[in-house]
């Protein structure tokens, strides 16, 4: 992997780090949309579906982004709403009618791969060739994203992207309430325990009631965990050299949630908080101590979790913590995936160029400039030489922010300048913005580059399985998956079935489905083909790449 860093990746993204230094914040927007045709396509886009959007701003599919879209954009476009917790789901039904939209957005690398093993997404090369102006030459500047977009029969079928790789997730804790009750910040999966206990048997609230919680697990914060014990989808990290089932690792994490959920240190129902809401709204009135989310996006951070708490419970103090110490090691939190693919085409779509001219446009500069600073004029001002500066983030966060991440999945925004790193969006002058800032860099500056991550690298950047064992493992997800699986769940909530024995008929099952195939196959690509994975060292070096661009 290093020889194809040094090949096709570093030395191009240091080009671009070093331009966007020369350059600084230029605000000179490219005329980066494609020539459109006298024949104006038509074309139909998936958009992930959070629930978040306000009310007043219409519906997911039908508001100011999706209209700003198809007038400014060279066709016009049709969005089509998948559940974001649902999306395999519905986009097997999709399909199965024969309704599936041309441009699928998508971040789930299995999903994908099974889509073009049952020959439902067409390659792109042709399109890319005949139509396209923009992704053209990204795909000539960064290769990687060639290699990162082929499928295991030598075609390109993803469209992809360049991102800031920073952690992606963190584990925020209230301060205040840990120098009520002279607790010291965990640095054990141990001590994290305690303070969990104390924050819900002590009233670190002060209101004289048994009201608090002291840890989230549902959905994210159920993830962190997994990613504190150093295993994720799809439950494969490297020991002693080689690439193993985790089953040890999970075996673990399942009796530390075991242990919470037990002792009454945890909802109780959080099983039926699916995308973690309920989990969100307790921590921001003040009712969980602990909680983990995602932490990748400073700005949406500072408008949805840390101002509602702070409106909420005006003196609570919370600071991000690096993930403790575990029985089975201490791991980094996962990265943004640096080099991540997140479109791919319907082999039916009957205007190919109609597809390969949005792309061009949702990847040109001047998309990713209003998805990230809204409309000029109306939410950011842009002065000579400087960043663009946000004027009205109340008006941004009401009419942006619920969903401009999912809209801009084919926008490089670093590749657009230093203004586009996460942070520069926040005011550090304003002090509660500055906070965040500030827990946004030392969340980066926890990073030890001697650990891990869960498993060896990125979920996405897992090699592709051939179809017959893609099927064994997604099939058995289900039943033996660390995050969802049946037979873990039943023992975390099941007092007398002890996660020993649930790991015994999890390999047990796991084995009878054909699954020691799957354990082979990924042990021998990981001793034999490791070098053309992006790893977790390659990740840390883009990372520290980017950071100095940033002179951090």
């Amino acid at each position: 992997m290093i020889d194809l860093m040094k090949r096709v990746l570093l030395p191009t993204l240091m080009l671009a780090a070093l331009l966007s230094m020369a350059v600084s914040c230029s605000t000179k927007e490219k005329d980066a949309e494609a020539p459109i045709s006298a024949k104006r396509g038509k074309i139909t886009v998936t958009i992930y579906d959070r629930g978040n959007i306000p009310s007043q701003e219409g519906k997911v599919d039908n508001n100011k982004i999706t209209q700003w879209i198809s007038e400014a954009g060279p066709v016009d476009v049709k969005f089509v709403p998948i559940p974001r917790t649902q999306s395999e789901q519905k986009l097997n039904a999709l399909f199965a009618a024969g309704e599936a939209p041309d441009l699928i957005l998508e971040y789930a690398p299995q999903i994908k791969n099974t889509l073009i093993d049952q020959k439902l997404l067409r390659p792109i090369d042709d399109m890319i060739d005949t139509y396209s102006t923009n992704y053209k030459e990204l795909l000539k500047k960064y290769p990687a994203l060639r290699i990162a977009g082929t499928g295991s029969d030598g075609k390109l079928y993803h469209f992809g992207r360049i991102n800031e790789t920073i952690p992606q997730r963190g584990l925020f804790i209230r301060t205040d309430w840990l120098k009520k009750l002279k607790l010291d910040i965990p640095k054990t999966t141990e001590e994290l325990y305690q303070a969990a206990k104390a924050f819900t048997n002590l009233d670190p609230d002060g209101n004289g009631r048994n009201d608090t919680y002291g840890m989230a697990m549902s959905y994210n914060s159920g993830a962190v965990l997994n990613e504190m014990f150093g295993v994720t989808y799809p439950d494969f990290v490297v020991q002693n050299g080689e690439l193993v089932h985790g089953w040890d690792h999970i075996q673990a994490v399942v009796a530390f949630k075991r242990k919470l959920y037990s002792e009454g240190l945890v909802d109780q129902q959080y099983l039926n908080d699916k995308n973690g809401s309920k989990a969100k709204q307790d921590f921001l009135t003040g009712k969980i101590g602990i909680y983990m989310d995602q932490f990748n996006v400073p700005i949406t951070f500072y408008n949805d979790y840390y101002m509602p708490l702070k409106r909420s419970n005006p003196n609570a103090e919370i600071t991000v913590i690096p993930y403790p110490k575990t029985p089975v090691g201490q791991f980094n939190p996962i990265f943004v995936n640096p080099i991540q693919m997140t479109g791919v085409v319907n082999a039916g779509t009957k205007d190919p160029e109609a597809v390969m001219k949005f792309v061009d446009f949702a990847s040109s500069e001047a998309f990713m400039k209003t998805m990230y600073y809204g409309f000029e004029g109306v939410h950011s001002k842009t002065e000579p030489g400087k960043c663009p500066q946000v004027t009205d983030l109340d008006k941004w966060k009401t009419e942006f922010n619920f969903a401009t991440g999912d809209f801009a999945m084919l926008a490089s925004p670093i590749l657009s300048g230093n203004c586009y790193y996460g942070t520069e969006k926040l005011n550090a002058n304003d002090p509660f913005q500055a906070d965040v800032k500030k827990m946004f860099e030392l969340n980066s500056s926890f990073i030890n580059f001697d650990l891990q991550v869960a498993g060896p690298t990125h979920s996405e950047q897992m090699p592709q399985l051939p179809k017959e064992l893609q099927q064994i493992l997604s099939n058995t997800t289900n039943h033996v998956g660390v995050g969802d699986g049946y037979i873990w769940i039943k023992s975390i909530l099941t007092p007398n079935y002890l996660p020993e024995q649930a790991m015994q008929d999890a390999i047990a099952l796991w084995e009878k489905a054909g699954g020691k195939q799957v354990d082979d196959w990924y042990r021998n690509y990981y001793a034999n083909e490791k070098s053309h994975m992006i790893l977790t060292k390659d990740i840390y070096d883009i990372f520290r790449q980017q950071r100095a661009a940033q002179n951090k």
